[in-house]
């Protein structure tokens, strides 16, 4: 089983749309698919038309296998499950503090689900706390959506900073994301931009109207209009993250 997070400190930068089809393009081949909403916005759940548990909430998910995987909800798509975001998970900052072996406690719930899914993706909340820690811990692989502008670099530099501390074995990899050619400073930061080897850099994401109306139809992109570009984008986005995955 692998395991995807897609992260980012600073927030609308695309990174619940990049979750979500990306989610659905793994389901799509064939592989065994959970996403996991962290975000207790809920994002995610709100696209794939799921609600959680009445009685689940942020211990529940701490607790073990038994507890998350009866709050598992089938989506409309085969291969395709979604663990619902719940408000209370704005508590498991608290929760985990309070816990021994703090960092390791998602990574401990999830690899319980390993007979379950081929593949999870993780759609965190936009901050740098100890659940972020969490999702580090827990990642194979770990996207990191930057729109091309001088804030979202400064913010990824100071992940990387971050990073370089705290996780030395952790992979990630750098997508674009919003991109629109026509601005120049769009332009100039894709052709000047460059990563350590450590990091991937996958391919960009446009900026797309298609996508900003993924709210009103609740679908991924690839379901609603899988031969529109932005679909195109994003399928080989996924296909760059299996070729990583599954040399």
């Amino acid at each position: 089983m692998k395991i995807v997070s897609v992260y980012n400190m600073k927030g609308g930068v695309g990174k619940t749309t990049i979750c979500v089809n990306l989610a659905y393009a793994a389901s799509k081949a064939g592989f065994n698919t959970l996403l996991v909403d962290l975000d207790p916005q809920g994002a995610s759940s709100f696209y794939f038309r799921t609600k959680p548990r009445k009685k689940f909430d942020s211990s529940k998910l701490l607790s073990g296998y038994e507890k998350v995987y009866k709050s598992i909800k089938g989506s409309d798509y085969d291969f395709l499950d979604v663990l619902p975001a719940s408000v209370s998970y704005r508590n498991l900052d608290i929760e985990l503090d309070s816990m021994r072996k703090s960092k390791k406690q998602l990574k401990n719930v999830l690899k319980q689900l390993k007979d379950d899914y081929d593949i999870i993706f993780i759609d965190s909340p936009p901050n740098l706390t100890l659940l972020s820690e969490n999702i580090f811990e827990s990642s194979d692989l770990m996207i990191i959506p930057l729109i091309p502008t001088p804030l979202s670099l400064n913010a990824y530099n100071k992940l990387s900073e971050f990073l370089s501390q705290k996780n030395k074995n952790l992979k990630c990899g750098i997508t674009f994301s919003m991109v629109e050619k026509r601005k120049e400073i769009h332009r100039s930061i894709l052709q000047n931009f460059t990563v350590s080897k450590e990091v991937l850099q996958f391919s960009p994401i446009p900026n797309s109207s298609q996508i900003e109306k993924m709210g009103q139809y609740r679908e991924p992109i690839l379901a609603k209009h899988p031969k529109g570009k932005a679909s195109e984008a994003f399928v080989l986005l996924w296909n760059e993250v299996r070729k990583f995955l599954y040399p």
